[in-house]
């Protein structure tokens, strides 16, 4: 079974796999208040994952102990997630009367109708959702699986880095339960539609919320990493280098104006076309509000550039406003990374399931 719609009851860190570097925060609650007890990010080695994939899991596996032992967490159980594009999902209606064991006998006859690979080699879940309307003795049914390599992989790689691997979950779900913190502060509310556009180092992933839920995902490949290439071969600078200086500054005077501009212009026009994607695979010709998210949403000034370009309201993801912060975070570093933390910290609010 993957294990990613299962309930736990103990402490989880959310542990964020990206193409270029591990994630890891944990999180506490007292009364209705969260808290990061901890938090940090560590780069990972060249090509270790590669569009979303583990390539290296030996070194995805000794990033994560490098966090741990900076970080200190007091958890050791941690949930990660599969890119949406790595996960089938299909909605079936199954008798409400049902057991979770008798749906899991039926789904597993019935798999070949849903999943085009052989029953060996992937891992399934569901989740009972709402009764049917028309019939209450009906339910729909959440069913998902993923190759096993995707999720065999992260569990390995947990293992290395000393960590145990108590949930795999889904990307966009993670997204939609973080979202659920920021709601509140964005023009339309929660129940509005909401563009989050997720800008990582090398992919872009547009994610559609209405009224809380999820109900579009598309994955582009393009991201942050763009920006560190042009400013390693204008300035002949390393790879390492010249990420270093993208974050820090102390480029020559004209970076702004040839390096830096004209990589938001082409952040703004992925983020047009993917909106475009999305209305025309859909009822939708608008959206409320755009949440910015990702690495990439740090950059001074392109929130407001998309805002005007776009004329929607646009806000940078930040999931921890409302958070109380232990002694152990840095508050300005926390805040700086927080637009990319947005899939850790879903992953950290499955302990609260």
């Amino acid at each position: 079974m993957l294990p990613f719609l299962q309930k736990k009851n103990s402490a989880l860190l959310g542990l964020d796999i990206s193409s270029t570097s591990v994630k890891l925060l944990e999180l506490s609650r007292q009364g209705d208040r969260y808290r990061v007890e901890s938090y940090g990010v560590e780069p990972l080695p060249q090509n270790a994952v590669v569009e979303k994939s583990i390539n290296d899991v030996e070194g995805v596996g000794e990033a994560i102990k490098k966090l741990v032992a900076r970080t200190k967490p007091t958890a050791r159980f941690a949930a990660v997630a599969v890119a949406g594009s790595a996960v089938i999902t299909k909605v079936i209606e199954m008798d409400a009367g049902m057991s979770d064991d008798e749906r899991e006998s039926q789904i597993r006859l019935e798999a070949d109708q849903y999943i085009p690979y052989p029953m060996e080699e992937v891992s399934i879940d569901f989740e009972v959702m709402e009764p049917l309307e028309n019939n209450p003795g009906r339910v729909n049914v959440l069913l998902a699986a993923s190759r096993n390599e995707n999720v065999e992989l992260r569990v390995d790689a947990l293992e290395i880095g000393g960590l145990t691997a108590k949930i795999v979950d889904v990307e966009a779900y993670a997204m939609e339960r973080a979202f659920s913190l920021i709601g509140d502060s964005i023009s339309s509310g929660p129940e509005g539609t909401v563009a989050i556009i997720d800008v990582g180092a090398t992919m872009t992933t547009l994610n559609v919320v209405n009224d809380g839920k999820i109900i579009y995902t598309r994955e582009q490949l393009f991201g942050g990493k763009q920006l560190t290439e042009e400013i390693q071969r204008r300035y002949g600078l390393s790879f390492e280098e010249a990420g270093m200086a993208k974050k820090q500054g102390g480029l020559p005077d004209d970076y702004e104006s040839e390096v830096l501009r004209p990589f938001m212009d082409a952040v703004v026009q992925q983020v047009t076309r993917s909106l475009q994607f999305f209305f025309s695979s859909s009822s939708y010709n608008d959206v409320d509000h755009i949440a910015l998210a990702g690495g990439t949403a740090s950059i001074e000034g392109l929130a407001s550039m998309i805002q005007e370009k776009l004329g929607t309201p646009v806000t940078v993801a930040n999931p921890f406003m409302h958070m109380a912060l232990s002694p152990k975070v840095n508050p300005t570093a926390i805040a700086n990374d927080a637009p990319a933390l947005m899939i850790a910290c879903g992953l950290a609010l499955r302990s609260f399931d």
